[in-house]
């Protein structure tokens, strides 16, 4: 009896071995497919943000205290981002917010009720709510808007197999560019890229690699990146915000205003 009950145990033992192989087994290989099918197709890839932009586009002005900025809206790609953005920038919603944070000349976020990075205290909590929108056609090249990440819904599983649901809200970043200059880093970059047209791109426009399909890209900036330039530059406090995080330039930079518009050549 006592050789069975250990037979049983050893086998007990084996089979809850194999189970969680064969768990780590399958984990991965789900894991290995869906980053593979990242909705990425190089063939079919249209880099719309280095292209001429139509007559009759959605742009915003963004009117700052350190100057002016124009972009172009992309609605046919991140529809529920762009609407919200219009309806707050219409409502006056961005006058006179702050930029609450600005990272090494990599990017500055923007559109908060003052300069710690605080939301309105009667902001609708749905406006925080808004699907992330991620597209193959969007990239964070220099001078891309990007509506800010702000929750994550999902059960263990869900989160353990990237299928949760992300969410963004009423803030918004526009990106500067991490340095290219390192020649192994730009090899690395090249040879990991898995498509020469968007290496070339990045390469030449500059931009944030790492942050690619991992937030909304709502826009693009074509007329006064000196101007995105000089906020992604600001000089911050040492310490960041006590209550949020961030870390605030020293001294206030200011959306004075965002005013929608259409494209026109001239």
């Amino acid at each position: 009896m006592h050789k069975k009950n250990k037979a049983l145990s050893v086998l007990g033992i084996f089979l809850l071995a194999s189970s969680i192989v064969s768990f780590i087994v399958f984990y991965f290989v789900v894991m290995a497919s869906q980053q593979g099918y990242s909705y990425i197709d190089p063939e079919s890839l249209e880099l719309v943000q280095t292209e001429e932009i139509p007559e009759g586009a959605p742009i915003a002005i963004v009117n700052t205290s350190l100057g002016e900025f124009r972009a172009v809206l992309y609605p046919e790609y991140a529809p529920e981002t762009v609407a919200q953005f219009i309806e707050l920038a219409e409502d006056g919603y961005y006058d006179n917010t702050y930029v609450f944070e600005a990272k090494n000349d990599v990017y500055f976020a923007a559109g908060a009720a003052d300069n710690d990075g605080h939301l309105p205290e009667d902001l609708p909590a749905e406006r925080e709510k808004v699907p992330v929108e991620t597209h193959q056609n969007l990239w964070p090249f220099k001078g891309a808007l990007c509506a800010m990440n702000t929750t994550t819904e999902g059960g263990f599983f869900k989160r353990l197999f990237k299928s949760e649901q992300k969410y963004s809200g009423t803030r918004f970043m526009v990106l500067g560019s991490v340095d290219f200059s390192d020649e192994e880093f730009v090899a690395q970059f090249r040879e990991a890229s898995g498509s020469e047209a968007l290496a070339d791109a990045f390469l030449e426009r500059g931009g944030v690699p790492n942050f690619s399909q991992q937030m909304t890209i709502f826009g693009q900036t074509y007329e006064g990146l000196e101007v995105v330039e000089a906020i992604c530059a600001a000089e911050l406090f040492d310490a960041p915000s006590a209550t949020t995080g961030y870390t605030p330039p020293k001294e206030d930079i200011q959306i004075i205003s965002v005013e929608i518009s259409t494209y026109a050549a001239e």
